[in-house]
């Protein structure tokens, strides 16, 4: 039987520990139990005595030496348990008594589908009487629901809950309901309750999704079913949901053989970028049209409103927000990159993050199969100075006619060229090693060319991305591009357990090397300068005075020259085959570098300019600035915007500064003057420092409070705020004048002296007349 993965459980039945997975077939869900696995994880040989007078007593454990060794080559023992009580115990036991441990925090239910590669698809059968699993290349066909409940302003009792899926769109109020197909009224709470639950349980879906659904949406129905003494029977084996936080303040659910997935964090786990995340400005930015209400801002109001009077307009209302969660995972492609990311990695579709676990699943195999176990968590050096992305001082400037050129996958090409890997730093510090297999690092460090797992693990995932850019399969190019890149971050990361900072450091000191190098032979050998360069790419200024003819075809040829120049320094160098690969990425008609503010210096990691597309009008781009901050105003990003775009073509702009202050004066720009920032802590946490959106939070929670409604902020919330003359103020319940002359000095005065100064005007000069007058 061959199914995806769905949901994965561990449990203790008996005397045994039981594994459980809720695998999607063409026949429908199916939970496969798997019995007779021990939990089991490593400890240096050495330490066997110790191990065992620490656990004398207890029985259903094992301690066997077996062919494997540690990083540091000492000889390894593995110790089995027979249920998951006794595996924690003896992991904690052996903490209390300095024992060193590997790999002893891996779970018994992750691990046996890791060290089979299984990854997503999984088949089924029967070996020796018992059913096991093996990988397969399944690929599913989910069934999605789409959850969304409204509530009193309290949440202390539901209103309304929403249902949407193919075929099914369903709204059940809390109470009478209007004629509307589709639209039930249920007598209380409870019946409502029930009526959910059984229409979930009959449609079956594989995923439910929803807009911090987990966080609100099932801790509520939770909450309330508790509360009314019903039983929350969501799972496909009849259990109730586990709705939790786990330490780092993130809430999960568990479901079995139902995954739940929340659409902000599913958003950024595929690295989708927005402002804010709330529904309606998602929807509006990817969609094109928000919630079906008309107070967005005052929306819990609202939707008192609504229930009280029209509840009609609450079932679209509460419906549309569904429709909304389901058409993003559509147009973001969010449950293909899932699908394509388990696939790949073999990361549960519902984990959040999960970099170290995904390399883990990639590297820890082979290690295996290798002969070795993963070190100590975290135990490699950590006493070194290492740096982070080459960033190169800036040349500031206005110009015209600048190239960049990017290194393809950067840290990814480094790894594979340079045989950068934990078990290649190793054995290449061993004494017995042969100097020809050895290739240099930094901080003292050397690899092996013979041993290495990684270049060969990233040369894998290389050579599929290429084939999913080919195929067009953009989920699973996105996945294995993000995968790549975290093969480097987690070796910089305490969070991995070969973090080693001579792994890190031969990776960005190989960066810098090749990023100085890279520039100095564009200068010497092909005469322009670089006025720029950022982690993998350099900026190139071929001249004002330059003639414009194929600068597109120049630059793919300036760039095929430098990576066919780099692979023979690395063959003549190092007898190393470079993965090194420089591509054209861009050409900017015009191009501004600015200053740092209140200095003459270049800024980093700060830029605009005017890009040529290869058909249509050029593109304004800006990285770092103003236009692109989520937390300056909308006032300052368009008037950047507006400003740029006309110096960039020529064209006049002092009218542009004298309408926009003399609109601010007026009042007129009053609704782009909110500031948003996000809290990265909970309030009571700000104690020294009180930021602007702190203070303003502050503010509207104490009215909040005094009208006995629950807190509106938690950590990650963004703050609407303006700035008054009594100071910040939340957005929506401001009672002072705003301080315009703040906007004026703080919002377009630093965006409008980026650019003047490089064509000989000042903000202050242009306007000093005009403010004089107010």
């Amino acid at each position: 039987m061959d199914g995806f993965i769905l949901t994965r459980h561990q449990r203790d039945e008996g005397n045994r520990l039981e594994l459980s997975y809720w695998l999607l077939t063409d026949q429908g869900a199916h939970c496969v139990r798997v019995q007779g696995e021990e939990a089991v994880f490593f400890l240096p040989t050495e330490y066997e005595e110790q191990a065992t007078a620490c656990l004398s007593g207890r029985t259903g454990w094992r301690l066997n030496p077996l062919p494997l060794r540690d990083l540091q080559q000492r000889p390894v023992s593995a110790l089995y348990c027979t249920t998951l009580a006794l595996w924690r115990e003896a992991v904690a036991r052996l903490a209390e008594a300095h024992i060193p441990t590997m790999e002893e925090d891996i779970r018994p239910v992750d691990r046996y589908l890791m060290e089979r590669y299984i990854n997503g698809g999984a088949r089924a059968g029967e070996q020796d009487g018992r059913v096991r699993l093996a990988a397969s290349d399944y690929v599913p066909r989910f069934r999605t629901l789409s959850l969304d409940i409204e509530t009193t302003l309290r949440a202390d009792r539901i209103l309304s809950v929403a249902l949407q899926g193919e075929g099914l769109e369903q709204v059940w109020i809390n109470g009478a309901a209007p004629r509307v197909e589709g639209v039930y009224g249920c007598r209380n709470e409870r019946e409502l309750l029930q009526r959910v639950v059984e229409s979930i349980t009959a449609y079956d879906p594989d995923l439910l999704i929803g807009w911090n659904v987990i966080g609100f949406d099932l801790r509520v129905l939770q909450a309330r079913a508790e509360a009314c003494n019903v039983s929350l029977t969501l799972g496909r084996d009849g259990s109730t949901p586990l709705v939790d936080r786990a330490a780092n303040g993130r809430w999960y659910a568990r479901i079995p053989g139902r995954v739940v997935l929340d659409g902000i964090d599913t958003l950024k786990g595929a690295t989708w970028r927005f402002e804010r995340y709330g529904l309606e400005y998602v929807a509006r930015e990817l969609l094109g049209r928000g919630k079906a209400i008309e107070k967005v801002n005052d929306r819990g109001e609202e939707i008192q409103r609504l229930y009280r009077e029209d509840r009609r307009a609450l079932a679209h209302y509460n419906l549309e927000d569904c429709r909304l969660v389901t058409e993003i995972f559509q147009k973001a492609g969010l449950i293909e990159y899932l699908v394509e990311r388990a696939r790949l990695t073999g990361l549960a579709l519902d984990k959040v993050g999960g970099s170290q676990q995904a390399f883990d699943n990639l590297y820890l195999p082979d290690l295996h199969r290798e002969g070795y176990v993963a070190p100590q968590y975290a135990s490699g050096r950590s006493d070194l100075e290492i740096p982070g992305g080459f960033v190169m001082d800036s040349k500031p400037g206005l110009y015209r006619h600048i190239l960049v050129l990017d290194f393809k996958s950067l840290y990814p090409s480094i790894i594979r060229t340079f045989c950068i890997d934990p078990l290649g730093l190793s054995q290449g510090l061993l004494e017995s090693a042969s100097p020809e297999d050895l290739v240099p690092g930094y901080h003292g460090a050397i690899f092996s060319r013979s041993r290495a797992l990684l270049p060969t693990i990233i040369e894998r995932l290389w050579q599929a991305r290429d084939r999913a850019k080919a195929e067009g399969n953009s989920a699973l190019s996105q996945a294995i591009k993000i995968q790549m890149n975290a093969c480097y971050g987690v070796l910089g990361s305490r969070i991995c357990r070969f973090f080693d900072q001579r792994l890190s450091g031969s990776i960005t000191r190989r960066g810098h090397q090749i990023l100085t190098q890279t520039a100095e032979r564009i200068e010497v050998h092909h005469g322009h300068q670089v006025i720029y360069g950022d982690t993998d790419s350099v900026f190139v200024w071929l001249g004002d005075d330059w003639h414009d003819q194929d600068t597109t075809d120049y630059g793919q040829k300036l760039a095929a020259d430098l990576t066919g120049w780099w692979a023979e320094q690395l063959q003549q160098r190092f007898q190393l085959e470079s993965a090194l690969e420089l591509q054209f990425e861009a050409h900017y008609e015009r191009f501004l570098m600015p200053r740092m503010r209140h200095s003459e210096k270049g800024s980093k990691k700060r830029y605009a300019g005017l890009k040529r597309q290869p058909s249509g009008p050029p593109e304004l781009v800006f990285r770092g600035l103003e236009s692109v901050r989520t937390d300056w105003t909308a006032l300052a990003r368009e008037f950047q915007r507006e400003l740029y775009d006309r110096i960039f073509h020529d064209r006049p702009y002092q009218e542009l500064i004298h309408r926009t202050v003399s609109d601010l004066q007026a009042g007129r720009c009053d609704d782009a003057l909110v500031y948003h920032r996000r809290l990265r802590q909970p309030l009571d946490a700000y104690v020294r420092n009180q930021p602007p959106h702190v203070r303003a939070a502050r503010r509207l929670e104490a009215q909040r409070q005094a009208q006995g409604l629950p807190p509106a902020f938690q950590v990650g919330d963004s703050v609407g705020y303006v700035i008054t003359v009594n100071g910040p103020e939340p957005a929506e319940s401001r009672s002072s004048p705003i301080d315009y002359q703040h906007y004026i000095d703080k919002q377009l005065l630093p965006v409008a002296d980026s650019i003047l100064p490089f064509i000989g005007e000042g903000f202050e000069t242009l306007t000093a007349p005009q403010i004089g007058l107010f």
